[in-house]
């Protein structure tokens, strides 16, 4: 990735990006394992670019590469999770009592989970590089994850707008009978890796363990 900018357009350079977008796309509509395999091809996309072949994955069910990630991201959506969901239950318990507690239980929730999200698109990048460097352990090595995101903030905070925009893309398919959300999806993840090659190229790879 010589800039970010081109994580929005390298995807079209391959010469079979629409046969590989549509077939992922196409596995993702399986439940779980769409998502497994999708994560999967990402890792593989972001394999290519940082080292330097500007091309998608061949599509397939890229299991054992996305596992991995898969589990890093989907623990710490719930965690982060957890606080905003105790409110939103607050606040459902206290209807009867009080609708203004009620209310300010709910919206109070919803924001915390709001700041959940972009916390979660703030370390994508850097669990995106730790998980394709060091597999399920290293994402979930919050210390060194959170210290790879602020080694250069501004980076991290970049990159994690570039991935909220590929998620937004991704979510535009619904508006094609809901169906084409899967493929726009697929493109969407593969923003999402040209923007963690730019981010681990800005940021530097984190440095090996001590053997």
């Amino acid at each position: 990735m010589n800039s970010l900018g081109d994580a929005f357009g390298y995807a079209f350079k391959d010469p079979k990006w629409v046969e590989k977008i549509l077939v992922q796309g196409l596995i993702l509509i399986i439940p779980i394992v769409g998502w497994i395999a999708a994560a999967g091809w990402l890792m593989i996309t972001f394999d290519n670019l940082r080292s330097g072949r500007l091309e998608l994955a061949p599509a397939g069910f890229h299991l054992r590469q996305g596992i991995g990630l898969f589990g890093v991201v989907l623990i710490y959506s719930v965690v982060v999770a957890i606080p905003g969901g105790v409110l939103a239950g607050i606040g459902s318990a206290a209807v009867g009592q009080s609708r203004a507690a009620a209310a300010s239980a709910s919206s109070l929730g919803s924001l915390i989970n709001f700041a959940g999200q972009l916390l979660i698109d703030f370390l994508l990048p850097s669990l995106i590089v730790m998980t394709h460097h060091y597999g399920f352990a290293g994402g979930m090595d919050v210390p060194r994850v959170w210290a790879l995101a602020t080694r250069n903030v501004g980076n991290s905070v970049i990159g994690g707008l570039i991935l909220l925009a590929a998620g937004i893309i991704g979510w535009v398919g619904v508006f094609a009978c809901c169906i084409g959300l899967f493929f726009t999806a697929i493109y969407g993840l593969s923003i999402s890796a040209g923007a963690a090659a730019w981010f681990e190229r800005q940021q530097s790879a984190p440095s090996l363990p001590a053997t």
